[in-house]
């Protein structure tokens, strides 16, 4: 959702890290900064930053409380950005889906049409999620498990039903490989044709991957 160790966002990440904020306020207006933090999965300084900027907006009020703790409760104005904001969200949320699902299943239908029966997904993710959902019943192609592409994170031994592995080499019999890593799709991408044909390493449109290698200048 955000780089926490720089605290940089986008507007759509902008959004969700305010809607998460309001919606855990109005749960409980006794939460913590830190609580907050650790809910969202976000660093103590964006939560104290996103919070501020609530108050200033008019969607949080702060009073003092007890033990030097300060309680906050959503404004009238608050719950009605959280409606709007929630609204956003699930129609990005239907968008993505959509769209995700749509393009999947054309990757799939590549890879029956090359005969690539046996593919693996790089990335775990929603995208991945998706991607196993969208694989059509009776379809000759197989997902054989999932590699975990992210850097310094251990991923769950097992996705959707699928086995994670940290390596392609850990898979066997690969015919295919499909991208489902959002946040590092150029860098997967890259990784992967220097192991394999590039034309056996297939990405959905919505990742904007670059196919051809940066061109170099000489002066």
């Amino acid at each position: 959702m955000t780089n926490g160790s720089n605290g940089t966002t986008g507007d759509n990440d902008s959004d969700t890290i305010t809607l998460g904020v309001l919606s855990a306020v109005e749960v409980d207006d006794r939460a913590t900064q830190r609580g907050i933090s650790r809910e969202l999965g976000i660093a103590l300084g964006l939560t104290n930053a996103y919070l501020k900027r609530c108050i200033k907006k008019g969607f949080i009020k702060v009073r003092q409380a007890p033990a030097n703790r300060y309680a906050y409760y959503l404004t009238p104005q608050g719950f009605a950005e959280k409606g709007r904001l929630t609204a956003d969200y699930l129609s990005i949320s239907f968008n993505f889906f959509r769209s995700s699902r749509e393009q999947c299943a054309a990757l799939f239908e590549v890879c029956e049409q090359k005969n690539w029966n046996r593919v693996a997904l790089a990335g775990v993710g929603d995208l991945a999620e998706i991607a196993t959902l969208c694989l059509r019943e009776g379809s000759k192609v197989e997902i054989v498990g999932v590699i975990n592409t992210s850097v310094g994170i251990e991923a769950p031994p097992r996705f959707a039903g699928l086995p994670v592995a940290d390596r392609l080499t850990d898979l066997t019999k690969i015919n295919a490989v499909i991208v489902t890593d959002i946040q590092n799709a150029q860098r997967v991408f890259e990784g992967l044709v220097d192991a394999i044909p590039p034309d056996r390493v297939l990405t959905a449109p919505m990742l904007k991957v670059s196919r051809k290698p940066p061109v170099l200048t000489h002066d």
